[in-house]
Parts: C-alpha cells; structure tokens; sequence
C-alpha cells in the first residue's frame, strides 16, 4: 500500500477539496485525510499509476507538490539535515564572501556545485581561499545579521523530537555556523568543515578532511549503527549535489527546494511547501505539530 501527500504552501495554502477528490477517484484511492486544512491532504493507493509523471508536472503549476511513498514506516527514527539552503535560507559561504568583497565570484561558484558541475571539495577550498584574511569577528556579525531559518523548521525538530527521533545536522559548510543553528533548532549533534583562523584572520584554507558527499553518507551509516535502526528509518533532506548521496540512501529522501540536477534524481520534491512538509509526509497532521521554542 502507499499514500499519495498533496502539499502547498504555508503562506498561502490552496489545496483544492475538489483536485484532491479528482486525483483520488481516479487513481481508486481510499477517503481522504486532511492533515491540515487547504494545506495538506493524504489517501491510500494499491499501486502507483503510471500517470504519476504527467501528474505532478500538473501539479506543480498549481503550486501543489506530490509525493507517493510507502504506507509502511511512515514515521522515521532519524532526521539527517543539511544546513545551507535547506534548514537555513542562505549559503554560509556566500554571506562571507560578500563581507570579504568577493560575494559575486564566490556565490557564482557555489550555484554551479551545488548543481553538480563542480567537484565540491575543489570548489570548496577555491572558495574558501577568496577569504583569506577576513577578519574572524565577521563570522559572528553574519551569524547575527544575515542567517534565518528556513520555514518550519523548528516545529519539525520539535515534533520529531517529541515523538523519540534523533536529529543530525551534516553540512558541507562550517562548524562555526552548523553549532549555533543545532543550537537553535535542536539538533542533538552536528557535522560540518571547519575554517582554519590565525590571529583572529581566516587563513583561507579549511581543516582536513573535508567533509562533503562521501561524509554525509559516513554520518548516516554511523548513526543508524548507533541507533540500531535501518536506512529505512531515515529521512534526509537537502538541496545540493553533496546532499545526493545521503538523500538517495534514507528510506525517505526530500529534496527541498532544490536545485534541478538534484531534483531529478530524487522521489520526493517538495517545491513549494517548507520544512513542514517533511511532517505531513510522515503522516503527522497540524494537530501534531509541537510548536519550537519562538
């Protein structure tokens, strides 16, 4: 058995009874479940059509996403989040790099290995390298003045949470940046890079080993270990290609928002709902949410 989720977005929630009675009579779905009111809705199919495709191409000019996944296991022990662009609405490095006068030429480098044209550990040191000399002060003023968080994301820490899972943040950006948003999302531990200081100046270059793809999917194997679970009872989400390796292993593998090389090779793509759509496809209603810490 599987449940088909039909998600909008947050802000501006217009979910249609009727298209969701529509998709449901034709694909001989069961009664539909209104996780949350015009925002989310979920039934039970026996197998996935084979118009899923055209479906949610459709879908999406509507501003409605779809996802189809397995009934069984619904609700996941493990949260593996990336940070930049996902639990975050900014890339790190980019914010530096505009402090350090060269945001242009760094945020265009950044854009094209997340998008999977570039090998990410050269990127990352080619990246890391324009900040040579920034003083170490600014990480705190970016932290301050330009990173917010993503949508959702402190009710999805919560509610998960609550419930008895384990949330990791894994990044490919910076300790000094993945510590204060665990921090203040909840996260129970956090992986990330670290930039190297010398008398207060960034060096320009990062500690090794650099954790990118291969970490991600490192973080994932050693935590089920130690959670004595199973891929399955993961769920990862993310927006870059470093992100692909952890998000085509969890059981539930959410591109969020992300870029369209990655997109393409992910089963769940959520467009246009926020960090709560990982709840809704998890089965949990607006009822269930645990709201974060304001």
């Amino acid at each position: 058995m599987l449940i088909v989720t039909l998600l909008t977005a947050p802000a501006r929630p217009s979910l249609d009874p009727a298209l969701v009675d529509s998709l449901r009579n034709a694909w001989g779905g069961g009664d539909a479940v209104w996780l949350a009111p015009d925002e989310a809705a979920a039934f039970a199919i026996p197998v996935a059509p084979d118009t899923v495709g055209a479906t949610w191409k459709e879908l999406q000019g509507h501003g409605v996403d779809l996802v189809i996944s397995p009934a069984e296991n619904r609700r996941k022990r493990l949260l593996l989040a990336d940070m930049d662009s996902t639990m975050i609405q900014q890339e790190c490095i980019d914010e530096l790099a505009d402090e350090a006068g060269v945001g242009a030429r760094v945020a265009d480098i950044t854009a094209r290995a997340m998008n999977g044209e570039l090998d990410f550990e050269g990127a990352l040191i080619e990246r890391v390298g324009l900040l040579k000399g920034l003083d170490s002060a600014v990480i705190e003023s970016v932290l301050a003045n330009r990173i917010t968080l993503m949508p959702g994301g402190k009710t999805l820490l919560a509610t998960m949470k609550a419930n008895g899972a384990y949330a990791a943040l894994v990044s490919g950006g910076f300790t000094a940046f993945t510590s204060a948003v665990a921090a203040q999302l909840g996260f129970d531990t956090n992986r990330a890079n670290t930039l190297l200081i010398e008398d207060g100046k960034l060096t320009g270059d990062v500690g090794r080993p650099i954790l990118g793809r291969e970490a991600k999917v490192q973080a994932l194997d050693d935590l089920t270990k130690t959670l004595g679970i199973t891929d399955a009872d993961v769920i990862a989400v993310g927006d870059g290609a470093n992100d692909l390796g952890m998000l085509t292993r969890a059981g539930m593998g959410v591109a969020l928002h992300a870029k369209p090389a990655v997109a393409a090779q992910c089963n769940v793509r959520v467009n246009h709902g926020d960090l709560t759509a990982l709840l809704y496809v998890q089965g949990y209603s607006r009822d269930d949410f645990v709201q974060g810490e304001k």
